[in-house]
């Protein structure tokens, strides 16, 4: 069998392009196949589509999937009249150029955009001859991540056309255990609750998806032109309450942290909420109704502070207040007469908002901050990376910045810059019927912290990913990777120290050595895992 490489370019942004829907009689799709293999949280997932040119002359074919935003390609394939096309994978930088160029020149190429909240898109056309085949096959790799207590494996079905052939296979291994498995999404409505089996049995789990043509044209994702949803694997493992789970293989290893049964810690919370004019109408609206609920969930050993800013500073109160009754109904009354107008100072509310917790630091408490704009900055101090330094400089690692930006209209690469400068993260929020759930959902990762300055230590390791977090909350995880020196696993001893109200405590396995689990790591899965979270550490770091 010949090989040959086609350019596969590889680009981040939006680019729209003039590809009209498929004549379902110009072609056929008569194999449609997604298979994903979860071990200890990391998924590889291979999509294989067999499309058919039922016409007398050529016809160019369109393979067009939506992939998880977290995912990577790592593998693209075609396969044509015996021949094996491999994909080349090109940076950012070059991919706009090249792929003009490739489709110019009638090439095939591909592209990857973002679509939607939790996906991006893969597209690419490839020219078959009259009554030939063609067969895509895409590989996408990512390691899941741990909110609110469960793992999320997301699989979007968009054939373009029912499918005869149409399988979905997922199956999921974890040395410590499944604790539960459930299957969601909009392809798990009542009308496809049949074509779906689950199996679970301790460490294993299997799920398919296997719809009849006639079920894919007739459930609420479906039509005419086949299933346009999701499927949603939702699960988690057995945990203890120590140093968690490690494994080791091939000089590897990769530790999952993930404590539960801890006491929660008391929160000081100042939530900055944008006012301008930026805000107007349905974000303005949902940023109150979700405001009020997150005010209504906070505890009386909490301590929070509201503030709204166009281009100047309105407080509730000067200082962080008890979340008494009485002072949750004043910020409640406050939040629901918040209404849109003026500019955009985001450098003097940020700086205020570090300013009062800086003035009430707690000790056995977590500080957090959390800004919320629609903008971009418009008065005041402007400059980008002035505000950037000043934030930095207010909150001098003492605690994490969230920076939540609303719509598309937000300079969301600058908020994310700033969170990630300030131990914290950036979201999105998009302006659909359930923004104040986006909020709610975001606020909630957040919302109850358990530890604080938490360090991962591995004696004995090295090449290890980032091992310093300013703190960890109930539901998520911690997850490092590294190399074990000279591969000896007697003498590899990791251990965790945090902050627990006031207290430190220590984690470790003080009675036993980590033992190898090659047996239960499939080969190279741990080595994968440590390139991910270095290349997204990377990421953060550009």
């Amino acid at each position: 069998m010949g090989r040959a490489v086609v350019q596969l370019t590889f680009f981040g942004l939006l680019l729209a392009l003039a590809a009209s829907q498929p004549n379902k009689n110009d072609w056929d799709i008569y194999s449609f196949h997604i298979n994903s293999t979860v071990t200890g949280q990391y998924a590889t997932t291979i999509i294989t589509s067999c499309v058919a040119n039922r016409m007398e002359e050529s016809k160019d074919i369109q393979f067009h999937v939506q992939i998880p935003k977290n995912a990577f390609i790592s593998k693209f394939r075609m396969f044509i009249d015996d021949q094996v096309y491999d994909g080349v994978v090109k940076t950012k930088e070059q991919a706009q150029q090249q792929y003009t160029e490739a489709v110019s020149r009638g090439e095939s190429a591909g592209i990857v955009s973002s679509v939607r909240r939790t996906m991006e898109e893969f597209k690419t056309s490839v020219t078959v001859a009259a009554h030939k085949t063609v067969t895509f096959e895409l590989t996408y790799e990512e390691l899941l991540k741990r909110t609110r207590g469960k793992y999320k494996l997301l699989i979007h079905a968009r054939p373009m056309q029912p499918v005869k052939d149409f399988k979905v296979d997922v199956y999921v291994y974890e040395k410590a255990g499944i604790s539960f498995i459930d299957v969601k999404g909009g392809l798990s409505t009542k009308a496809l609750a049949n074509a779906i089996t689950k199996t679970h049995a301790d460490n294993k789990a299997w799920v398919y998806f296997y719809p009849t043509v006639d079920q894919q044209k007739t459930c609420d994702s479906c039509g005419e032109e086949g299933m346009n949803g999701d499927l949603v694997i939702v699960y988690d493992v057995n945990r203890d309450t120590g140093l968690g789970d490690i494994k080791t293989s091939d000089d590897y290893f990769v530790h999952h942290f993930a404590p539960s049964n801890l006491p929660r810690i008391p929160k000081n919370i100042v939530f900055i909420i944008d006012q301008s004019g930026s805000m107007h109408g349905r974000k303005m609206e949902q940023t109150r109704i979700a405001l009020i609920n997150i005010l209504n969930d906070l505890v009386e050993d909490d301590f929070f502070g509201v503030i709204t800013f166009d281009s100047q500073i309105f407080h509730w109160k000067r200082e962080l207040v008890q979340a008494t009754n009485l002072n949750l109904e004043g910020a409640i009354e406050f939040a629901k007469n918040i209404r849109e107008r003026g500019a955009t100072n985001i450098n003097e509310a940020v700086l205020e908002g570090a300013h009062m917790l800086n003035e009430h630091l707690r000790e056995g408490s977590a500080s957090i901050l959390i800004l919320l704009t629609g903008g971009n900055p418009t008065a005041g101090v402007t400059n980008l990376e002035v505000i950037q330094s000043n934030v930095r400089r207010a909150i001098a690692g003492k605690f994490p910045l969230y920076c939540v930006g609303f719509g598309f209209d937000v300079k969301f690469e600058f908020l994310e810059k700033m969170s990630l400068e300030n131990n914290g993260m950036a979201r999105r929020i998009y302006e659909d019927s359930d923004g104040d759930l986006q909020l709610k959902d975001f606020y909630e990762e957040v919302a109850t912290p358990l530890l604080t300055d938490v360090t991962m230590i591995y004696m004995g390791g090295t090449n290890l990913t980032q091992t310093n977090f300013s703190q960890y909350y109930n539901g998520s995880e911690i997850v490092v990777a590294g190399e074990i020196m000279d591969n000896d696993t007697e003498t590899f001893s990791p251990q965790v120290v945090a902050i627990s109200n006031s207290r430190k405590m220590t984690f470790s396995n003080t009675n036993t050595s980590v033992e190898p689990s090659a047996e239960t790591v499939t080969e190279g899965v741990l080595q994968r895992v440590s390139a991910y979270l270095t290349f997204k550490q990377l990421l953060k770091q550009e």
